[in-house]
């Protein structure tokens, strides 16, 4: 289906309109700061700790499509990015770590390639615009690794990403180099987890143009046509207000879509559905954002619709005001669960005895991913080592909501739990200030998935009432996703897109009424 001619008209008024709008902070000019590199890559080598040796990162090469002249999007290597901050294919970067000396490798384009692929910034435009200490041409590169450090350790990412061999005399000592391929990543994903101020600045702005595209999306809804309308106008909304990119597919389900954690088809029809549930966030300068809002295609939740809506935003709302420093992550899941098992047996849908149906974990039946994950160069970022949520052996579950949290694995957290101690003596890893992390409670009803592993096990069908359920499917999913920064004394909501009371005064006056 063509975008129709609301939408047309609502994308040419976004153009004349990103300027000035209440809920639009993101249109605002951000002060020109130097990329943070060599403050991360200090904390890498100390992460490292080691006196001596060369980390080496290769940067995302060009690449074409398979069987094609036409190239991949490019998306630059995080780990690379961390360092450099150098969003352009064909870059390295490599530091000195005894001597503290950060270097950044660009490529060189001929004048007569300039015509057909345009330029590439200069050596001395990428040292304005990231705190490197020097930035040379790539071709450098090999003869500096073999004349400089020859006999040094070399930390890599992977054992194929070696630094390129030298073209000259000193091609001998190139062999000699020691190439260590274990020790870097998870001292960088140490280094990663806690970000910089400069990191929660970018995560920041990326959380401000997605909620104001979040808003755009829900002031027009009501004269929308499709789910490719929803993900259309939230594109251009970003594109318009200085990205191109999405942190994820843009994920927009209407109805029993809304059940598929990550549906990503968007092309089915809004007529006949109660919600679309909109997941969808943009990259800043390589920062990711995460936002979910679920709305109401008439303007206002059906009853069934309102009163999961309701359960959903107390598991949010209680669960990010446990957020803070020390915090034990999946004792968060926990209670957003607790909550969840309470408000399905209000509703019907859960029956039995209470502490039972825990026991059985059931609940996960609905909830069945986890309660978040953090945030930063990746959507679904580094953990340092220090996973989210993450059970006992042999359950092996870890973190987000791309692996599903088990009945078996839920039951496995809440036996954890008692064994803990509580937060002050818990062995687990520990919100930290300036960690970035989500906060998406969600309640679903996704008719394959209960019938075939919970309504047709007898463990769980004697807790589910299956007519009462029946009632609930149109509904299809409801989740609520928020940024969360942890503070030192507590936390604060990155995101800003309108939910509750105010998302339906958008949906139906557009923000004025």
């Amino acid at each position: 289906m063509e975008l129709g001619r609301n939408v047309e008209r609502d994308l040419d008024a976004l153009s004349l309109n990103v300027q000035g709008r209440r809920g639009e902070a993101a249109t605002a000019t951000l002060p020109i700061v130097k990329y943070p590199a060599k403050l991360h890559a200090r904390r890498v080598a100390a992460e490292l700790d080691v006196d001596n040796g060369l980390v080496y990162l290769a940067g995302q090469p060009e690449v074409n499509l398979d069987d094609s002249d036409q190239p991949r999007p490019f998306r630059q290597r995080r780990y690379f990015f961390y360092l450099a901050g150098a969003n352009f294919a064909g870059c390295h970067v490599t530091y000195d770590i005894a001597a503290d000396h950060l270097i950044l490798w660009v490529p060189h384009v001929a004048p007569k390639d300039v015509l057909w692929y345009g330029s590439k910034p200069s050596p001395q435009r990428c040292m304005a615009l990231s705190d490197v200490d020097d930035a040379r041409y790539a071709a450098q590169l090999p003869d500096y690794v073999s004349r400089h450090h020859a006999a040094s350790t070399v930390y890599v990412l992977h054992a194929d990403q070696a630094p390129p061999p030298p073209h000259s005399a000193h091609g001998g000592a190139a062999a000699r180099c020691r190439i260590d391929d274990v020790r870097l990543r998870p001292a960088m994903d140490r280094a990663r987890v806690v970000k910089t101020d400069y990191e929660v600045a970018m995560v920041r702005r990326a959380n401000d143009v997605s909620s104001a595209a979040h808003r755009f999306v829900a002031e027009r809804l009501l004269r929308l046509d499709s789910e490719r309308d929803v993900e259309a106008l939230f594109q251009a909304a970003c594109h318009l207000r200085g990205t191109r990119s999405q942190a994820y597919a843009v994920i927009a389900g209407a109805g029993a879509n809304a059940s598929t954690l990550h549906y990503v088809d968007n092309d089915a029809p809004l007529a006949g559905r109660q919600l679309v549930l909109l997941d969808a966030g943009c990259e800043w300068d390589c920062y990711a954002s995460d936002v979910t809002r679920t709305m109401p295609l008439s303007g206002s939740f059906s009853p069934r619709a309102a009163a999961v809506h309701a359960v959903v935003q107390r598991m949010q709302d209680e669960c990010i005001a446990r957020v803070r420093p020390g915090a034990v992550y999946y004792h968060l899941h926990l209670h957003a669960a607790a909550v969840a098992l309470a408000g399905l047996l209000q509703l019907g849908i859960l029956r039995g005895d209470r502490d039972e149906i825990a026991r059985a974990g059931t609940v996960a039946a609905f909830f069945p991913h986890g309660l978040g994950h953090h945030v930063g160069l990746e959507v679904h970022d580094v953990d340092g080592g220090f996973p989210l949520l993450a059970p006992p052996r042999p359950h092996r579950f870890v973190g987000g909501k791309r692996v599903a949290v088990t009945p078996e694995a839920l039951v496995a957290m809440a036996e954890e739990l008692k064994a803990d101690g509580g937060e002050e003596t818990s062995t687990r890893g520990k919100l930290r200030p300036n960690m970035i992390v989500t906060v998406e409670p969600g309640i679903y009803f996704c008719r394959p998935f209960l019938e075939a592993a919970f309504l047709a096990d007898p463990k769980h069908a004697r807790f589910i009432d299956a007519d009462v359920l029946e009632g609930f499917y149109p509904v299809g999913g409801v989740r609520i996703e928020d940024c969360i920064l942890v503070t030192p004394d507590g936390h604060e909501n990155l995101t800003s897109a309108p939910k509750g009371a105010e998302l339906l005064d958008v949906i139906n006056n557009g923000g004025h009424g």
